[in-house]
């Protein structure tokens, strides 16, 4: 990995850290700014890149790093209630990945079924998690952890897609203008 890459990832695990810090609590789910981020992530550095980039800001988080909402940090986080979303930010990012690698498919179609598939994952482990560790059914989870964050995280879905493309673009700029 260059070192303009690690850069780059680092860079994104500070973003990550900081879209979680602003956190707004609505029950055992806080609404952060995580979602965007996630979504700028693939468009922005490349699938393997936005993988490795997410995996390492879970393993800062489960060191005790305080990264995750709250300014939380440690395995309780990933464990806990809403440790799921955790998982499922990497399990998504992963699929995204995987996606926005079918060259068949138009470049737009590609990104934006790659960050529903993100957003969706971590929904699915995220409320998973919470229905097994608080005793929930699948309704009251929904209307806990995914009912109130659907708009909020479209909107961020889309803007993180077009901050993706734009640093995306200033990276490829900057990378030729060094060639």
């Amino acid at each position: 990995m260059s070192t303009l890459r690690i850069a780059r990832c680092g860079l994104c695990i500070a973003l990550l850290a900081v879209a979680s810090s602003i956190s707004i609590p609505l029950g055992p789910v806080p609404f952060t700014l995580q979602t965007l981020v996630l979504a700028m992530l693939p468009i922005a550095l490349g699938g393997r890149d936005a993988v490795v980039t997410v995996a390492l800001y879970l393993v800062l988080g489960s060191l005790g790093l305080p990264v995750f909402s709250g300014f939380s940090g440690g395995i309780a986080s990933l464990v806990g209630p809403t440790g799921g979303f955790l998982w499922g930010f990497l399990v998504g990012t992963a699929s995204a990945a995987l996606i926005l690698g079918i060259e068949r498919m138009p470049e737009r179609a590609r990104e934006a079924l790659a960050v529903t598939s993100m957003l969706l994952i971590s929904y699915l482990l995220g409320t998973l998690q919470l229905m097994v560790l608080m005793g929930l059914d699948i309704v009251g989870a929904l209307a806990i952890a995914v009912l109130p964050f659907i708009a909020p995280d479209i909107v961020k879905l889309v803007v993180g897609v077009q901050v993706g493309r734009i640093v995306r673009r200033a990276t490829s700029r900057t990378r030729n203008a060094q060639a």
